[in-house]
């Protein structure tokens, strides 16, 4: 199979895109941004092509939006300089002229974007899940506290230490314990859909108290971020964000990707009907089976629709 990609890539492409270029008059990267729908279909095919350039001006380029990206620099003004020098640097490569093929200026730019955003947030992402919740940073308990006055507006904690906490999933008297597989992003994602989406969260917490179904919430969120984060960091997230932001992927909207996640595995968790809690291995790793696949289709877009049901 590698074989023959690598001779379609190397020997075919060239001579199919040397023949549609004379035929059309376009080059690959006008073909895409002209007849490619608007979303995951063209930003991937976009950045495919980009990729598989053997321009020397092109390679540099990519080389140096990915050190920049990598480095959490694709921001502000830098970002707007940053993409205005890769469409000159594609349209002085390609002979593309911008006062005839102004649409062509609007989609690369907008592919260019998307695709650095995304590359910039799995970097955000990464830095989050590397910092270990402190118990001796302000900001860190805060949010901790937060996460529990959103969860459960109605109940004061007795204290830091405390067995209260179990009541919101997590396995002991004191949280911080369990953030340590995936750092501070774990609290972080918890406390955006407690916050973003709190009637859903509370509702999915309900579920979590099921005599029958019953699971850890707040331990169940964390195995989420860890399915949350290797889904951005695989890639497999940029049908997602492609298709829900029409520009710069931000913080946000991986916490809006995680808190559908949340929602539909609990979901999914109360379809299965599980016997008890030791059945969630296999039912989380066919929920991300499932959701993997869906991902698969580029043109799928996950709706945040959250409605209430009874159980």
């Amino acid at each position: 199979m590698y074989i023959v990609w690598w001779f379609f890539s190397y020997y075919l492409r060239p001579i199919i895109k040397w023949f549609l270029r004379k035929t059309t008059g376009l080059c690959e990267l006008q073909r895409i941004c002209y007849g490619k729908v608007i979303g995951a279909p063209r930003t991937n095919a976009v950045e495919y092509s980009l990729t598989m350039s053997k321009s020397p001006q092109i390679r540099q380029l990519i080389q140096h939006l990915n050190d920049v990206s990598d480095n959490t620099r694709f921001t502000g003004l830098n970002q707007k300089e940053l993409t205005t020098g890769a469409l000159n640097t594609v349209m002085i490569v390609k002979k593309i002229n911008p006062k005839i093929h102004f649409q062509f200026v609007i989609n690369f730019t907008q592919c260019v974007e998307q695709v650095w955003g995304y590359r910039q947030l799995v970097a955000e992402v990464e830095e989050l899940r590397r910092t270990t919740y402190d118990a001796d940073d302000f900001t860190h308990e805060r949010k901790l506290y937060d996460l529990w006055e959103k969860l459960m507006p109605d109940e004061a904690l007795e204290g830091r230490i405390t067995k209260q906490w179990q009541y919101i999933g997590f396995q002991g008297d004191d949280p911080k314990t369990d953030f340590r597989g995936m750092g501070l992003l774990g609290l972080e994602n918890l406390l955006a859909f407690a916050t973003d989406y709190q009637d859903a969260a509370s509702y999915v917490l309900s579920h979590s108290h099921h005599p029958v179904y019953g699971y850890a919430f707040a331990i169940v969120g964390i195995n989420l971020t860890s399915l949350a984060w290797n889904l951005l960091k695989q890639g497999n997230a940029k049908t997602y964000f492609f298709n829900m932001s029409k520009g710069f992927p931000t913080m946000k909207l991986f916490h809006q990707f995680y808190s559908y996640l949340f929602y539909e595995f609990d979901k999914y968790w109360i379809e299965c009907k599980p016997k008890d809690i030791m059945e969630f291995s296999s039912i989380k790793d066919s929920f991300e089976c499932n959701i993997r696949n869906a991902l698969q289709d580029p043109t799928a877009v996950f709706r945040i629709n959250f409605s209430v049901d009874t159980i």
